[in-house]
């Protein structure tokens, strides 16, 4: 028992003494990217391997480009990281299993048909500033983008942390906002989210100075080979909105090759014994 009496509580009101009026309501809503994410993607025996050949290819990483969508200079403004471009059957074969269900949670109806990766390595002060990969795809309003992420344990790097902006939705435009939610670098997750989704990586520290310590990561672009017709049964989708705030990240012209040397290849149907679906909710009697 509370010391409080029981007596019943009498409604106050908060008027216009207390609260001044306005005139205006805020109309611009700030609506979060979707996100979906997954532990254990590939278990520890393929995330192990993996890591070790990311490691044993450290000669053959070059360093990180950004594109300028306005002048198509390429150039290394604003990120400081290592790139490797790569393809991997094994590795194409996981996400087309899991895009079905990845599509499902990220509202996303768009046809996936081909992939297009790179190895990252991020050490002291590797970074990348905010952008969208509007810039790795033909059309961004219905691309994924995905970060498989890798690193020994104990880790041996500090920060290296995304960030996944929301979007201001305002005057019948769409921007970036300044709240994000923070995602961390854990090995052997990977982490689905809109191509138009404005993120960066904050800046990483590694003590030892080894490059077997860095933050690394797969890193893959996933789309179709062209614009999808965007859906008229649900006009507020979260997804045109991205696409509208990430129109100034995308080139003006169509990119004949990826800036960092990485090739597209096909994605791979899912396999029905092997793909990823939601389990039925049980039901209350």
């Amino acid at each position: 028992m509370s010391g409080y009496a029981m007596d019943s509580a009498t409604p106050a009101e908060i008027g216009t003494q207390v609260l001044p009026p306005s005139d205006q309501w805020s109309t611009a809503p700030v609506v979060p990217a979707p996100v979906c994410r997954f532990e254990n993607f590939l278990g520890a025996e393929r995330a192990g391997t993996l890591l070790e050949y990311a490691i044993s290819r450290e000669a053959d990483f070059h360093a990180g480009t950004v594109l300028d969508p306005l002048s198509g200079q390429v150039s290394h403004k604003g990120r400081s990281s290592l790139v490797l471009p790569v393809t991997s059957s094994v590795f194409s074969a996981h996400l087309a299993d899991c895009l079905p269900l990845v599509q499902e949670v990220l509202g996303h109806r768009a046809a996936l048909t081909q992939t297009l990766t790179v190895l990252t390595s991020h050490g002291e002060g590797g970074h990348y500033g905010i952008h969208t990969d509007a810039s790795r795809v033909r059309d961004v309003g219905t691309a994924l983008s995905a970060v498989y992420y890798l690193h020994r344990r104990p880790r041996g790097f500090g920060g290296g942390q995304l960030r996944l902006y929301d979007t201001l939705l305002a005057d019948g435009g769409a921007r970036p906002a300044e709240s994000y939610r923070t995602i961390e670098p854990e090995h052997d997750t990977i982490v689905f989210f809109p191509a138009g989704a404005f993120h960066e990586v904050v800046p990483s520290t590694c003590p030892s100075g080894h490059f077997a310590d860095h933050r690394f990561t797969l890193t893959t672009w996933i789309s179709g080979t062209g614009a999808a017709a965007a859906a008229t049964d649900d006009p507020f989708r979260i997804w045109p909105w991205l696409a509208h705030a990430a129109e100034r990240t995308r080139p003006l012209a169509d990119v004949e090759h990826d800036h960092d040397g990485a090739s597209p290849i096909a994605l791979p149907a899912a396999d029905p014994a092997t793909r990823l679906t939601l389990p039925a909710p049980r039901r209350t009697s």
